[in-house]
């Protein structure tokens, strides 16, 4: 038996961002349903970034997604994320395919933000905000513009190169972006937030009511972009608990013991599956996204199955049998 390995470039040429939507919104249902395996996130901490270990199974595959996170790489040329994932065969544990999983991860975070905006943003959301014009941010538009019919895009970021690689981004999608200061940004319909920030960068009094909020940014302990007084006012959804009591936009809150668990209203997936509300009138909804493992596994399910269909990558003898 031989195991199918994947480049970048192969995932890359397997799997649309509507693929991805429609395979981590099934996700999120399965696993509010407890139809999915997934252990926490185990971490190991450096100096100069983490590494993070995700498994789960879910639609017949287990797997594990091995990602860093080391902020200062582009100093030497690399991504500050990179992520390799291996999907297995549950039955057995026959390792069926080892792919690139740092596009899958860019994808499958993007598709996550559009969920979000499916069932937690107004019907009639137009305008879209950007505070963080990077990598990620480009994937939450690709999402966006699946689910709205997006008329205006206003965008912030503190790298003015940045801000100018994503409105020309912007432009070859044929949306019309504006750079704008962040308080300017935040009046929007849907406002994005995809920083590295440790302290707020978006203000409460920026936020009208009826706005929707994917906040992306806040993966790890200590990590903040919203203020607490918005968290507050908000209908907080979340991709799940666990994490972002630990490491989500709600985690320095929670550290501070201004909210609790008692705050968050319900999963991303409890409202998918309809367990619970999504929006209701002209709330303020936030989207408190951490990164679950079962969307790289739902992912990449549909990356391996059309790679065996197309013939597509390179098989080895991986594993010695006996």
């Amino acid at each position: 038996m031989e195991t199918l390995i994947l480049s970048a470039e192969d995932v890359k040429s397997l799997i649309t961002m509507r693929e991805a939507i429609s395979a981590v919104e099934e996700a999120f249902k399965l696993y509010a349903l407890s139809e999915a395996i997934m252990p926490p996130k185990v971490y190991l901490y450096f100096k100069k970034g983490d590494f993070r270990a995700m498994p789960a199974s879910i639609m017949g595959y287990a797997g594990v997604k091995w990602v860093n996170s080391h902020p200062d790489n582009p100093k030497k040329g690399i991504p500050s994320v990179m992520a390799v994932l291996i999907l297995n065969n549950p039955s057995d544990g026959f390792p069926l395919t080892v792919m690139d999983g740092t596009f899958l991860t860019s994808l499958r975070t993007g598709a996550a933000g559009g969920v979000a905006i499916k069932y937690l943003a107004r019907k009639d959301s137009r305008i879209f905000g950007f505070v963080g014009c990077g990598k990620q941010a480009r994937y939450q538009l690709l999402a966006a513009k699946e689910i709205c019919k997006i008329e205006l895009v206003k965008a912030y970021d503190i790298n003015k190169n940045a801000e100018e690689k994503f409105k020309k981004f912007c432009e070859s999608l044929r949306v019309d972006c504006e750079l704008k200061e962040p308080k300017e940004v935040c009046n929007c319909d849907v406002l994005i937030t995809t920083t590295p920030s440790t302290s707020p960068v978006v203000r409460n009094d920026w936020i009208r009511e009826g706005t929707h909020i994917n906040a992306i940014g806040a993966d790890a302990p200590g990590k903040q972009e919203l203020e607490i007084e918005l968290l507050l006012r908000a209908k907080i959804v979340v991709d799940d608990v666990h994490q972002a009591l630990h490491g989500g936009e709600v985690n320095v809150a929670v550290s501070k013991g201004l909210i609790s668990e008692k705050n968050i209203h319900a999963t991303l997936g409890e409202v998918v599956a309809g367990l619970k509300k999504g929006r209701e009138g002209n709330e303020i909804t936030i989207f408190d996204s951490t990164g679950l493992a079962i969307q790289d596994i739902t992912v990449a399910k549909i990356v391996y199955e059309k790679a065996v269909e197309k013939s597509v990558g390179k098989r080895i003898k991986l594993v010695e049998m006996e």
